[in-house]
């Protein structure tokens, strides 16, 4: 089971957003913005943030860091070791099975993701068994999205995407490309750009905010 840091519900453990971090953080990167959201403690939510696995990151010159998959070329058609992209995958979907035996059922469960933790979640959510309340998908881009429909299990997912129009590390058309994909798919997806590099800011936490309320009440 993946280790995680949380920000427990304020109230009565309703709902759960489990958040993955990017290349090189860990869960206490995005910590801090739990009580930022300042969500309404009647939702009961309850943030879980993973800690990836310390691996080592070709890219990188092998050096060992926490990473969600390998990155073999900063190309984005092969950026993303799948093979490492479905480990991890399955690792989180270990995480959300544990959430649905506390009694916290999937539609009350947000999977999301910054960057590599995105890649996980846009992976992970239309091949699921179950079906979550939804998806944050942020500065991110999507692995094998030729294999998406062929593979997807859900029939509907509501997706929120959001990217930063600068973004040297993940050009911005690599979330559109992903979003292209899960539109084809059928999916309810919303996609918000702001004039930012590889981050997040005031303005999207503030979406976000909006978002999950929307999805979780």
């Amino acid at each position: 089971m993946l280790e995680f840091v949380e920000y427990a519900a304020k109230a009565q453990h309703k709902a759960t957003v489990i958040w993955l971090h990017g290349l090189g953080d860990s869960g206490n990167g995005f910590l801090p913005i739990a009580p930022e959201l300042d969500l309404p403690d009647s939702l009961g939510i309850r943030f879980v943030f993973p800690h990836a696995p310390i691996q080592p990151v070709t890219v990188n010159g092998g050096m060992e860091m926490r990473a969600w998959y390998d990155i073999k070329s900063m190309d984005l058609e092969n950026r993303a070791d799948e093979t490492g992209v479905r480990e991890s995958a399955a690792a989180v979907t270990q995480l959300i099975e544990q959430e649905i035996a506390a009694g916290i059922p999937a539609d009350k469960i947000i999977l999301a993701g910054f960057s590599q933790g995105g890649v996980i979640s846009l992976h992970l959510a239309p091949r699921l068994s179950h079906t979550l309340a939804g998806v944050m998908a942020l500065s991110t881009y999507m692995c094998a999205p030729q294999k998406l429909s062929a593979e997807a299990t859900q029939a509907a997912l509501n997706i929120f995407m959001a990217h930063g129009s600068h973004d040297p590390v993940v050009p911005m058309q690599a979330g559109r490309t992903a979003y292209d994909a899960l539109v084809n798919q059928g999916y309810e997806v919303s996609w918000q750009d702001y004039p930012m590099e590889h981050q997040v800011c005031i303005e999207e936490l503030k979406a976000i905010r909006a978002w999950l309320i929307s999805r979780l009440s």
